[in-house]
């Protein structure tokens, strides 16, 4: 499936609210300032993971071993009764909002169930899985997961997280040279999962000029480019220039928070999924 020409976004069925980005814009130019742990689990983080865990069983389908790389995999787990989430409470409107709801849907299980099992027996929400531990726990014996992170604390607290962890590898290198770097991986098979914080003005040309190159290393590897919706004209360039570089099998898929588009506030969350596996 190609991507399509650049498109007008209709309002999303069912929508919810999002505290998006705890009133901060997306696109300052500091880049290795974002915490993500004041955003863990919120509806940006719910629509990614749930994606996420769908292209994860995809790959688990086939016996053939499978990597996953994940360029910007920040801390791994990230404490809900801590400072930071306490201080946007961006998760109640996320997971919180979603585990109360008790969905059915089968799409919704796997995810659902890996959410529960970072909390225990417990009463409350009380931790988040990021996508390391998500794709960590979705790993057969054989298959891979390569993090790569360039926020000196954040990698330091990885390294913790997976210590031992033979399956798990750490870098701590930026994302787009990882890109370059570390592909393809020897399994020949697998995901990239793309996910910057959006923290400098050219984080969309950057992850084109990523994609480009990491695609004409690796034509049949599954990649997942995470970007927030907020104004539209930035994310149809976008689309625009993907279309443009000759990639053949890309999926959209977005979820969008508002009818009115307000200015003053984050919309939604997209992914391009380049070769889907469905």
């Amino acid at each position: 499936m190609s991507l399509p020409e650049p498109m007008p976004r209709g309002d999303a069925a069912g929508s919810t609210r999002e505290a998006g980005f705890g009133g901060r814009n997306p696109l300052r130019n500091s880049p290795v300032n974002y915490r993500h742990a004041y955003h863990a689990g919120n509806p940006a983080d719910v629509f990614k993971h749930v994606v996420l865990v769908l292209l994860l069983e995809a790959l688990r389908a086939k016996e053939k071993p499978f990597c996953v790389l994940d360029t910007h995999a920040g801390i791994g787990r990230y404490d809900l009764t801590g400072i930071e989430a306490g201080k946007t409470g961006e998760f109640r409107d996320g997971i919180g909002r979603l585990l109360e709801a008790s969905p059915s849907s089968p799409a919704l299980a796997a995810y659902l169930d890996l959410v529960r099992a970072e909390n225990g027996a417990g009463p409350g929400l009380s931790a988040y899985p990021g996508s390391p531990r998500i794709a960590r726990a979705m790993l057969r014996p054989g298959d891979r997961l390569v993090l790569v992170e360039l926020h000196p604390e954040d990698e330091a607290t990885l390294r913790g997280l997976f210590r031992g962890d033979p399956q798990v590898s750490i870098h701590r290198r930026d994302a787009y040279e990882a890109l370059r770097a570390l592909l393809p991986p020897p399994e020949r098979r697998g995901l990239v999962l793309v996910d910057p914080a959006f923290e400098v003005a050219d984080e969309f040309q950057r992850m084109v000029a990523g994609i480009r190159a990491a695609h004409r290393r690796w034509e049949t590897g599954i990649y997942a480019l995470w970007y927030p919706i907020k104004h539209d004209a930035p994310v149809e360039r976008f689309h625009g220039e993907l279309s443009m570089t000759g990639i053949r099998r890309m999926l959209v898929v977005e979820m969008t928070l508002y009818r009115d588009r307000p200015a003053d506030r984050l919309n939604g969350s997209g992914l391009v999924i380049v070769n889907p596996p469905w």
